[in-house]
């Protein structure tokens, strides 16, 4: 359900003196979610990141796509299955994804932005090498035996590298790229990406001031379901130990702090539903969603 709390125009330009004090920063912004088929939504949002961009801020759009994907997978009836979050991905279904992320859902956003009075750049991993992926796997503990079990994910991959100076080459320009989670890896093979995880390591990678983390759910939620406005490190690993961080918001949380831990001051887990929901966190004293910081 959309949410509807929007600055209004007065707002917005009591605002941007405060705006300006992060002119030369990097944010980097995933954008992911039911939201995005939200037409008013998604054409909020691209109009927050063309004002961030001018007012001399570099935004980088990582984007998702796990609804669209799905639906096309259900469309050609291609099942699949989950891990912590992770979508188990073969031969066939890597394919599928790389079209939907790199191809249809990428050009839609660039496009959005673009008709606000953007300019975008749809860009994946694949693009100048901007990523280079290696092969993720998991392990669980069978509960009879308690030996551990390597899980195989196929086609998924974590960030190995990131070749910042692809991104580099767009500040100062007018130019805002747009990038899906897809890369190879060394031996030529395709990956999908947690595009949590792209966008945590490309934010690292960047020193990136901001990272967002736009979802589904309004942030991180205690074990009574109320909202929690700041979680520190040691909160997350309990959490995540006790269950009450589970199954798609586990890669979120672990991508905050890992790039907290790596140079990146502020991270968030923020509601996409809302709208101008960028603007509201930054821009806003009392800001929304939740804070990861590692104390």
């Amino acid at each position: 359900m959309t949410q509807t709390h929007a600055p209004t125009a007065a707002t917005l330009i009591e605002a941007l003196p405060y705006m300006r004090k992060f002119s030369g920063e990097t944010f980097v912004i995933k954008y992911g979610g039911h939201a995005m088929g939200d037409r008013e939504v998604a054409q909020d949002f691209a109009r927050d990141v063309v004002l961030l961009k001018q007012v001399g801020i570099n935004p980088v759009v990582v984007h998702g796509g796990g609804p669209q994907i799905k639906a096309m997978l259900d469309r050609l009836r291609i099942q699949s299955a989950f891990v912590d979050g992770l979508r188990v991905t073969d031969e066939a279904t890597v394919e599928i994804v790389e079209m939907v992320l790199a191809g249809s859902i990428n050009k839609q956003i660039v496009q959005a932005i673009q008709a606000v009075g953007g300019k975008a750049v749809g860009l994946s991993g694949k693009d100048g090498r901007l990523i280079e992926a290696q092969k993720l796997t998991r392990t669980r503990r069978d509960p009879d035996s308690q030996i551990e079990q390597v899980i195989d994910l196929g086609f998924v991959g974590e960030p190995k590298a990131v070749n910042v100076e692809v991104l580099k080459a767009f500040e100062g320009t007018d130019l805002i790229p747009v990038i899906a989670p897809i890369a190879a890896g060394e031996d030529g093979s395709t990956y999908n990406m947690n595009a949590d995880t792209a966008a945590g390591a490309i934010a690292a990678a960047l020193s990136a001031r901001k990272l967002m983390m736009l979802t589904d759910v309004t942030g991180v939620l205690g074990a009574d379901r109320e909202l929690l406005r700041t979680v520190t490190a040691a909160d997350v690993r309990r959490m995540i130990g006790d269950g009450t961080i589970s199954g798609g918001m586990i890669p979120k949380v672990e991508t905050c702090l890992h790039a907290v831990e790596n140079g990146v001051r502020e991270t968030y887990i923020l509601d996409g539903r809302t709208r101008h929901v960028v603007l509201l966190e930054i821009f806003t004293a009392e800001g929304t969603g939740t804070e990861i910081r590692l104390v």
